[in-house]
């Protein structure tokens, strides 16, 4: 082939090439698929809790059963009012069904319940779930207070030996002074009762007494005063041992003068005022003092409690204590707790939780355990 013809052919084969290449589709890279990474499925959420006294979550305030409902109930909202105006929390007072009732609620709500409870259950409570105490009760100068057993005046039974097979009429079997200490008092005394009514209360149990419904009866006692409103003994004289026997009741010679008061609030023995169970049923059996006597006191029990629940935030209890203090001091407080009707706290003070180691040992001794 001569050189003339090479180059043409060459240049033919060159020009072919460069216009198939443009022809050709244009290489592309691959495409990017952007993708969202996973999500996970969105988790309900519970709203959080109102503040513990707000009015969506109010402060539950407890008082044990241990005289009419009606009466707890009425005096217990002058205290809530009280206590809201000092401190604007939210307060709701309950009444349980019973001590039991009262000592679960507070376990079961450990964040946002105060009650007034009695030694006994505060012993129990502080072992089951931790409850705090923060107040003990006053009445009339005196930290303490005591069981009495009580049987109608005409009665034959003069000792608690008397007792034994005898009808037995308590409050509630988680009252201290209604049913634990006298229990212990009967089995120190290897004395065995007859049949056991469970009446509800103080009040009822008194009245059964009064109503010849059962042999004896078991209630607070609390000291009598002489016409010039002092206590007949006072704490000193029962620590120093100089009480008698015959003080713990008004002289016999005013028994037959005692009734209510004109208003029907107070129980009076020619101006001695009566401050045991007894007076607690004065407009039912204004005859009370004439029908129903004390056949025996027992030894001195701590008085009741004013507790917390166990987990109750210190700074709202901090704020209730003080509030707590301060309406003590007025004249409202003989309308609430401080009335007759009511407990019958003349003032509260502080408290701690050794003063009730007496009443864990009792507890331990007998075995008692809180009905379920």
């Amino acid at each position: 082939m001569n050189k003339r013809l090479f180059f043409v052919m060459l240049t033919l084969i060159v020009s072919a090439s460069m216009i198939l290449s443009a022809c050709a589709p244009a290489a592309t890279e691959a495409p990017v698929v952007v993708t969202e990474a996973p999500t996970e499925a969105p988790v309900a959420t519970e709203p959080p809790m109102p503040a513990i006294g707000s009015p969506e979550h109010p402060i539950k305030v407890l008082f044990v059963p241990s005289v009419d409902a009606n009466i707890i109930v009425s005096g217990g909202e002058v205290m809530a009012a009280a206590l809201n105006e000092a401190t604007g929390l939210t307060f709701e007072v309950t009444v349980p069904t019973s001590y039991a009732a009262t000592i679960e609620e507070m376990c079961a709500s450990p964040t946002d319940t105060i009650a007034f409870i009695p030694g006994l259950g505060y012993a129990l409570a502080s072992q089951l779930c931790g409850v705090d105490v923060a107040f003990k009760a006053i009445r009339f100068g005196f930290p303490v207070y005591w069981a009495e057993f009580i049987v109608p005046r005409d009665s034959e039974l003069q000792t608690l030996a008397d007792l034994e097979g005898k009808k037995w009429g308590y409050g509630d079997v988680g009252s201290t002074s209604g049913y634990m200490v006298p229990l212990v008092m009967l089995q120190e005394g290897g004395i065995t009762t007859g049949e056991q009514v469970q009446t509800g209360g103080h009040n009822q149990t008194a009245l059964a007494v009064y109503n010849g419904e059962v042999d004896f009866g078991t209630v607070f006692y609390s000291v009598p005063l002489t016409p010039e409103g002092k206590p007949v003994f006072s704490y000193d004289d029962f620590v120093a041992g100089t009480v008698t026997e015959d003080m713990y009741e008004v002289p016999a010679e005013v028994i037959p003068n005692c009734a209510p008061d004109a208003e029907g609030k107070k129980l009076f023995c020619d101006g001695w005022r009566v401050l045991d169970a007894r007076a607690n049923i004065r407009v039912e059996a204004p005859d009370v003092m004439q029908k129903v006597r004390i056949l025996a006191i027992s030894p001195a029990i701590a008085n009741d409690t004013l507790s917390f629940g166990p987990e109750f935030p210190a700074d709202v209890r901090a704020q209730i204590e003080a509030a707590l203090v301060a309406f003590a001091e007025t004249e409202a407080w003989g309308t609430s707790i401080g009335s007759a009707d009511f407990y019958g706290w003349s003032g509260i003070a502080p408290a701690t939780d050794a003063e009730y180691d007496f009443i864990r040992a009792m507890v331990a001794a007998t075995g008692y355990e809180a009905p379920k």
